[in-house]
């Protein structure tokens, strides 16, 4: 559906559709349509994968977003001129419909959908205090109708065993009661505020500033940004890979965060100096942003949707990655359009750049209670 309809954006072309509701109505269905991709594959990696090294191995996969978003403005860019812009948009819809129907044929759900055994998902590092599990467990034996007690919970098997049909999908409210979905939802809306600014802006911004007294064309803005991805990649694998090795998702996106607040200022006021230092600030800028980012979308939501307190229960994987990711969208979608109302009132980038640190610093706040807890955590192991 998503493959069509954004097939369908190009038609006007040749259909001679002039109409703003034509072009409203199918941003808004294949809107609707793409937002049901990343809860479910972040389900599909978190049921083949185990919490071990789920932040590196999700670190890696996570590259194909901005992997994903290179090749996009390569490929439209090729028919961007006024009498083909309609293969912009019917090229890439016939390349998603195919990839669609590869993954439909060919993609397994879960490990035992081929006769495989589930990896084991064993929360050591659960994020929740024992007062916050009782409280959620003693929830969850209301609602889903369970007679036993906390105490048998606690003393079952901790591995995972596949999922049997009697373990309902969690609702919206007990999804939301799981420790840390709150909090890095929250956080996702202004972690993901920053980098889509970047996404849709940086371009404009690129040819709008010199660079070592010249102006950057709109072509070479266009490839330097794409940079900024570069980076992101990197810092996606990054993250993943500290937050495995101590078990703090925490305090790694709160610390890249924090990091990229003066980045960010550094990026705006010294950038322009050569064009050296411009590549270098764009990549280490693109490293610190989108490392967040892509942890919280990813292992984040992986982890919170495989808590303890679910009980085996992994139904609550996508309800738990729909909801984090869904509040960091309402984030990616306002950043741009807060953006082009600042600079149509005034052209100061400054102000943007000061939002988006802003931003940031206001995401890595919202984790305070979560980092809170990782530190108790850490005393107690090392103690």
């Amino acid at each position: 559906a998503s493959g069509l309809l954004t097939a369908a954006l190009g038609l006007p072309l040749w259909l001679n559709i002039h109409s703003y509701a034509y072009f409203f109505i199918i941003q808004f269905v294949a809107g609707a349509a793409q937002s049901t991709g990343w809860p479910s594959v972040v389900a599909v990696i978190g049921h083949w994968f185990g919490k071990g090294n789920r932040g590196f191995i999700m670190g890696i996969w996570n590259a194909h977003t901005s992997v994903g978003n290179i090749l996009g403005s390569a490929i439209a860019g090729i028919w961007v001129q006024p009498q083909n812009w309609g293969w912009a948009f019917v090229v890439p819809g016939a390349i998603i419909t195919g990839v669609g129907f590869l993954v439909l044929l060919f993609l397994p759900v879960d490990p035992e959908s081929v006769g495989c055994l589930s990896p084991r998902h064993r929360d050591e590092d659960a994020q929740a205090t024992d007062d916050e599990r009782r409280v959620l467990v003693s929830n969850a034996d209301k609602q889903l109708g369970r007679t036993t007690s906390l105490q048998s919970n606690a003393d079952s098997d901790s591995e995972s065993l596949p999922v049997s049909s009697e373990k309902p999908a969690l609702s919206f409210l007990q999804a939301l009661k799981i420790p840390g979905v709150i909090e890095f939802s929250l956080c996702l809306f202004f972690a993901k505020f920053v980098p889509y600014i970047f996404l849709y802006w940086l371009p404009f911004y690129i040819h709008d500033n010199k660079v070592g007294g010249k102006v950057i064309s709109s072509h070479r803005a266009a490839d330097l940004s794409t940079l900024f991805d570069v980076g992101g990649v990197a810092g996606g694998i990054v993250a993943g890979i500290i937050s495995d090795r101590g078990g703090t998702r925490g305090l790694t996106c709160v610390a890249m965060l924090l990091i990229s607040v003066p980045l960010l200022w550094v990026f705006n006021a010294y950038g322009s100096e050569n064009m050296t230092v411009y590549i270098a600030l764009l990549v280490i800028n693109g490293f610190f942003v989108n490392g967040p980012y892509a942890l919280i979308t990813t292992a984040v939501s992986a982890d919170l949707g495989n808590h303890e307190v679910l009980m085996g229960n992994e139904h609550a994987q996508a309800t738990v990655a729909a909801i984090i990711d869904g509040t960091g969208s309402i984030g990616a979608a306002l950043g741009p359009l807060i953006t082009g109302i600042g600079l149509r009132k005034s052209k100061n980038w400054l102000l943007i750049i000061m939002i988006c640190m802003g931003a940031s610093v206001i995401a890595a706040l919202l984790l305070i209670r979560v980092c809170i807890r990782e530190i108790r955590r850490l005393r107690a192991r090392f103690s």
